[in-house]
């Protein structure tokens, strides 16, 4: 368990070494601040990216934006195309100004049917998360889950914007692969069989071989 985490006067995130009493007086001698450049940004996208993995989520993007104009820091998809979203803050500050964008403001169009934040132990308090979301803390080289997130957070509106990030990702893969498209891309194994007289190389498996949860018969988890 990470140590529990207060705030100065300031909203800085404090380790328990440095917390007060009533009358002000340190509890504890050797006061230490959670510093803001302890943790990066990008750090924290990559460690959300591969939690988000770890939860099962069989396609996981970041920092891709759709047409509203919202770039979730990671999202990914379960079966059922059931989405989690996870924002990272580094700082109070960034935490504090993302509930003056407009798909916080009108959560109905945000993506995600699951929403996290994930912060450094302590930035953020489970009483200051919008409605529904969830906590996710990193604890040394690990991230503990604080508080879950509700499971029914995404719209219709906000599943259509989903599909329009995903869209938009497929086309850039799309551009970056020209002259050949998505669907050649997709068929290079049939390529690969007619070249080796009918048959894939050794150690590489068909198409309805590959291992993907998409294409499975949608059940409850």
């Amino acid at each position: 368990m990470c140590p529990a985490k207060g705030y100065d006067a300031g909203g800085t995130a404090l380790s328990a070494r440095n917390r007060h009493d009533v009358t002000g007086q340190a509890l504890l001698s050797e006061p230490i601040f959670l510093q803001a450049g302890d943790v990066t940004h990008a750090k924290l996208v990559e460690m959300a990216v591969a939690w988000l993995r770890r939860y099962r989520c069989g396609v996981v993007l970041s920092e891709q934006a759709c047409a509203s104009g919202e770039m979730p820091d990671a999202i990914g998809w379960k079966k059922k195309c059931h989405s989690v979203v996870v924002e990272c803050k580094a700082s109070r500050a960034d935490f504090l100004a993302d509930s003056t964008k407009p798909w916080r403001l009108q959560p109905e169009t945000a993506v995600g049917a699951e929403r996290y934040y994930l912060a450094p132990r302590g930035l953020i308090r489970v009483d200051e998360l919008p409605r529904g979301w969830g906590l996710l803390e990193v604890c040394g080289r690990e991230i503990e889950k604080v508080r879950a997130s509700a499971k029914n957070l995404r719209s219709n509106v906000g599943f259509q914007y989903e599909m329009n990030l995903l869209l938009a990702s497929l086309r850039r893969v799309e551009v970056r692969i020209e002259p050949q498209s998505i669907t050649d891309f997709l068929k290079w194994k049939n390529r690969m069989a007619e070249y080796n007289r009918g048959a894939l190389p050794e150690g590489i498996v068909t198409a309805e071989m590959e291992d993907n949860l998409f294409l499975e018969v949608a059940s409850g988890e």
